[in-house]
Order: C-alpha cells, then structure tokens, then sequence
C-alpha cells in the first residue's frame, strides 16, 4: 500500500528561530510559523483563521535559518510530518506533539540595502531583483521557480 507524508507550508515565523548544537556538534533549530487561510463565511464575511506549526529544521540548513531569518520573515518550507511522544515527568501520563521536520527552507523576504543579518539574505549579488537564497545558501532565480 502506497503512502506519502509531505507537507508544504507558507508562512511567517512567530518568533526568532532557536538554534541549538546537539553534543554531537549537529545544529538543530526550531522555528514557530504562522500559516492563514482566508476565506468568506457563509454571512459574506472576509475571516482569517491562523494556524501555528512548529518546525525543526536541521544541519547546514538550521545554522543559516538562524543568521538570515528572525520574527516575521516569510518562509516556504517543504518536510515531512513527524509524531513525537514521550511519557509525562510528573505521571501525567503519555503525551504526544505533531511537528514538521523541513527537508527544504526557502527564504522568500528580498534584501533592499544589502546589510547583514535580519529576514532578507545577503550574498554577492545582494539587493538583485529576481534572486533569493535558499536555506542552504544557493542562489534561487525567480524564473527557475517559475518554470516549475
């Protein structure tokens, strides 16, 4: 029986992303993301109903979403579900988080001054039109996306 778990989400970050090193030297970063869907209620009314999903993005990846990306940057993230469960410290019995890990981060905010840091991502052609940088830090043409 064929199955398949992935998942592809575009959204802002609620909060700075969080990196951390495991004691095997691996960067794990965790981001919190803010999707919406629109939509027009039986009454005519426009509603925006958020939805926030945790995210762990890993490697070369994690370090670059935590030097380019901050609260509010956009992201298009592509991954995978993931179930986490442990068992409660204080016997409060089985508990469970789903997540997504990212398999693929793309930056969708553009540099406008060419400054380090902040949600737009620099490189050496900063501030071109029609280009952006992935999490992986390879240059993205917006005609390459298009074609898709």
């Amino acid at each position: 029986m064929a199955s398949l778990n992935k998942v592809f989400l575009l959204g802002n970050l609620t909060r700075d992303p969080d990196l951390r090193s495991l004691p095997s030297g691996q960067a794990v970063c965790e981001l919190g993301l803010a999707v919406n869907r629109r939509y027009t209620s039986s009454t005519g009314e426009a509603v925006e109903e958020p939805c926030f999903v945790d995210v762990v993005v890993w490697g070369r990846s994690a370090e670059n979403c935590k030097q380019f990306l901050e609260k509010g940057s956009q992201v298009m993230i592509e991954g995978r579900l993931q179930l986490d469960q442990w068992e409660d410290r204080n016997g409060g019995g089985k508990r469970s988080k789903l997540r997504v890990v990212a398999e693929q981060v793309q930056f969708m905010n553009r540099r406008q001054d060419g400054a380090q840091g902040g949600a737009q991502q620099p490189g050496p052609d900063a501030g071109a039109q029609g280009q952006y940088y992935d999490a992986d830090y390879k240059v993205v043409d917006d005609d390459d996306q298009n074609k898709k």
